[in-house]
């Protein structure tokens, strides 16, 4: 059974392991953190935490101060989480067991892998594709993801433009001096994984194209492309994303920005998806709200979890976000649970939860302070949409519930709000 929380009664096994993280990371091993004294035994939560990682946790590879006192508050005197906590991020080019092992070493807090949401851990909903020949896009361990997804049969990029070299011809270096034979072996490909930004985009662009326009078999080409085309489950949709670099960097949502513009100018038609996941997507938060439930129900703790906070530093992606997700739940408390429509697989379980409060921190992409923010200053004008295609913009959407300095203000706020002391 997987382990939940910052549990210190793992034992030294347990502790051993998160020292080996904080040692991978270049980090002290530093003692085990406790949290704050909490005094009498405080009741059941129900509640629970959906934290941003990137802007809101961690700039780059650097842990912000604020979330190391957030946690504190957010343990009890024995190590444990006092609350249900899942970690919800839009970055996909990791394994999760490895971004859990991260954010152990940095938060000093053992994180278990199940704790962790990736843009892409929904596709393991998508099961009618599991089984199909999927072209892969991404960078890190893409292959390992994608089967972790439950996909069993992966071409990756470098694989499909090693079968037809000819396809690749931006970067001269990489052109062939010679003509190869054409191949009439390798199995057509049956669909389309986007699980983050590739490394070198126009390959991907081009190679991508490639097998959509051939329904799938790139070595041979159509006279008329095929419409609708493959399927295509794609996920991270963020547009910027911020590090440590002092302005947003380019998010996949740039990537699937370039792939469409790509495909409508050369076929006149629209790109569309299957499936589109990560934040803001509804979907990804009835996933998480689906691991809060079963974090709880490991925890003991009887109470319903019927509030989500969500903390984030994207206007776009996790405010939006959970102020959609929150109309959902308003709405499957009043009507049912609403149809998602196309692009998603039904809803796992009922939903406990009748909330979801977002709350804006400025540690991130969001800054007020900043006069070239990327995201507007609250009561400004109307911003630039930075939001997917699919995406209706509804600006109301972007304003947050609340708006505080950094992480841990959040935590002294949901605390205060629901009643509970911080020490």
């Amino acid at each position: 059974m997987a382990a939940w929380g910052c549990v210190a009664s793992f034992g030294a096994a347990r502790r051993l392991c998160w020292r080996a993280a904080r040692a991978a990371a270049g980090l002290p091993g530093r003692p085990f953190r406790r949290g704050y004294a909490v005094g009498p035994a405080q009741s059941p939560p129900t509640f629970g935490f959906l934290l941003d990682i990137d802007g809101v946790l961690v700039r780059g590879h650097r842990v912000i101060p604020a979330a190391l006192e957030a946690f504190r508050r957010l343990m009890n005197s024995q190590g444990q989480l006092r609350v249900p906590v899942v970690f919800v991020t839009n970055a996909g080019n990791s394994l999760q067991h490895s971004k859990a092992q991260e954010l152990s070493a940095l938060l000093e807090c053992e994180v278990d892998a199940d704790q962790v949401i990736l843009s892409h851990s929904p596709m393991k909903l998508f099961s009618e594709y599991h089984e199909k020949r999927m072209l892969v896009s991404g960078q890190g361990p893409v292959v390992e993801n994608a089967q972790g997804l439950g996909f069993r049969n992966v071409v990756t990029m470098d694989e499909l433009r090693m079968a037809f070299p000819l396809l690749d011809m931006v970067d001269l270096e990489r052109r062939l001096k010679t003509t190869p034979l054409l191949r009439n072996d390798f199995p057509p490909i049956e669909g389309v994984l986007l699980l983050g930004e590739p490394v070198r985009w126009e390959t991907s662009l081009q190679l991508i194209m490639d097998v959509l326009l051939s329904n799938g078999s790139p070595g041979t080409g159509l006279a008329t492309p095929p419409y609708p085309h493959l399927p295509i489950l794609a996920s991270n949709m963020d547009l910027l994303w911020m590090a440590e670099a002092k302005m947003p960097r380019f998010g996949h949502g740039t990537f699937l920005l370039c792939l469409e513009t790509i495909y409508q100018k050369v076929t006149g038609k629209e790109l569309r998806y299957e499936g589109l996941m990560g934040k803001p997507s509804i979907l990804t938060y009835q996933y998480a709200q689906d691991l809060i439930r079963r974090q709880a129900e490991r925890r003991g703790w009887v109470a319903p979890i019927r509030k989500l906070y969500a903390v984030g530093d994207n206007p776009m992606s996790d405010i939006y976000g959970a102020n959609l997700f929150h109309q959902y739940l308003q709405k499957a408390t009043r009507d049912g649970a609403p149809e998602l429509g196309a692009g998603g697989p039904q809803q796992q379980q009922p939903s406990a939860s009748q909330s979801c409060i977002s709350i804006l921190v400025c540690t991130g992409v969001y800054n007020p302070r900043n006069p070239q923010s990327t995201e507007p200053v609250l009561g400004g004008g109307q911003p630039p949409f930075h939001g997917h295609r699919d995406l209706c913009f509804s600006p109301g959407l972007m304003e947050a519930s609340h708006v505080v300095n950094d992480v841990n203000e959040a935590v002294q706020l949901v605390f205060r709000k629901e009643g509970w002391a911080s020490e």
